[in-house]
C-alpha cells in the first residue's frame, strides 16, 4: 500500500508506523506500538543477560576468623554448600589477627576441619596459600 494509506491506518489504530528496511524498494514499514515494542525488547535483553550470568560461575569468598565458635562455623559451612550448589567457586580465607600469627598451625587445623565437612560436595583447587595475614584455599563443586 502507499505510504499515505499506511500512515492513515497507523493513525486510526493509534499505533506507530516504523520503517524496518529503508534501503529496500519499496521501503518496508511495520505498524506497531513503539512503546510496547521497546518494552518487550528491553525485557528480552534483560532475560538474555540473566541467562548469561547464570552460566558464568562466580568466585565467592568466605572469611573465617581463628576464634570462631562451632555454631558460627556450621552456619558458614552451610552457606558455602549453598554457594557450591549454585555452581559458584568458593575461596575460603582463614583470617589471622594480631598475635594469632604465631599459631599458624591452628589456622591450618581449622581449614582442614572445614574441608573435611565439605569433602562430600566439594573438590579442592590447588593447595592452601599463606598470603599476608590470610590462609586461603579455593574449592569447587564435585
Amino acid at each position: 500500500m502507499s505510504s499515505r494509506e499506511a500512515y492513515n491506518l497507523a493513525q486510526d489504530q493509534g499505533v506507530d508506523l516504523v520503517e524496518i528496511a529503508p534501503n529496500a524498494d519499496p521501503p518496508v514499514v511495520k505498524v506497531i506500538d513503539w512503546g510496547k515494542y521497546q518494552y518487550q525488547k528491553m525485557k528480552e535483553e534483560a532475560k538474555n543477560r540473566k541467562k548469561a550470568r547464570e552460566k558464568q560461575s562466580e568466585l565467592k569468598t568466605m572469611k573465617i576468623g581463628l576464634k570462631i565458635s562451632d555454631n558460627d562455623l556450621n552456619i558458614k559451612i552451610r552457606k558455602i554448600k549453598g554457594f557450591l550448589e549454585d555452581g559458584d567457586r568458593v575461596k575460603i580465607m582463614i583470617i589471622f589477627r594480631g598475635r594469632e600469627m604465631a599459631h599458624k598451625e591452628i589456622g591450618q587445623e581449622l581449614l582442614d576441619k572445614v574441608l573435611a565437612e565439605l569433602s562430600e560436595v566439594a573438590v579442592v583447587d590447588g593447595k592452601s596459600q599463606f598470603s599476608g595475614r590470610n590462609l586461603s584455599i579455593g574449592i569447587r563443586k564435585k
